[in-house]
């Protein structure tokens, strides 16, 4: 059972401290899930996502993708890159499910926690941060390029990024030639610079 750390009143509230309280009001979007799953989200996920906490729970995480390809080649990505202790982070295209911004697809950093690395996605603690003010997306890429860009963002070579996605470095590269021709890159790390500046 959580323990409550004793709290001070604040214009008549309780300022008492428990777990729910700390998942609640963190700072960033958290989510707990099982088998891909939400079991459980905070306030600041559902801002970041224009949900209401009945349109999450329960449901598959699927709904906050581009589309079902991504979600699926983003599965097999944490499973195929956890480290020994289950931990994971990356850089993708999320979308907002509700709201003024219904339908918004938004780069977002997600870090978080396979509880069971022998079972990446039995259950896992998610966290969510969204780089929209920082990153703005090119609509017109697609979804395969969205992920090529995220692992260039990430530092990723051809070589990498090919292992992480199944796919030969040339093939690869095609995708980085085709990215660098729609934002007007001449090199690969002006490529990464106008990725990340949007």
């Amino acid at each position: 059972m959580a323990e409550d750390i004793p709290g001070t009143l604040l214009d008549g509230r309780d300022l008492t401290l428990d777990y729910r309280t700390a998942f609640d009001q963190a700072p960033i979007g958290l989510v707990l899930s099982r088998q891909r799953q939400i079991v459980d989200c905070n306030r600041q996920a559902l801002a970041m996502f224009g949900a209401e906490r009945e349109q999450l729970r329960g449901r598959s995480f699927e709904l906050l993708y581009p589309s079902s390809d991504e979600f699926e080649r983003t599965g097999a990505r944490i499973v195929a890159s956890l480290d020994a202790q289950g931990w994971y982070a990356d850089e993708r295209v999320m979308k907002r499910l509700a709201g003024p911004a219904a339908d918004e697809l938004f780069w977002c950093h997600v870090s978080g926690r396979a509880l069971d690395p022998a079972a990446p996605h039995a259950a896992g603690i998610w966290a969510f941060e969204d780089l929209s003010s920082r990153r703005k997306l090119k609509v017109d890429f697609t979804a395969r390029e969205r992920e090529i860009a995220a692992l260039l963002i990430n530092g990723l070579t051809s070589k990498q990024i090919g292992k992480r996605l199944v796919i030969s470095p040339r093939t690869v590269d095609v995708y980085r030639a085709r990215l660098m021709r729609k934002v007007g890159a001449a090199t690969t790390p002006e490529l990464v610079n106008k990725l990340l500046s949007g």
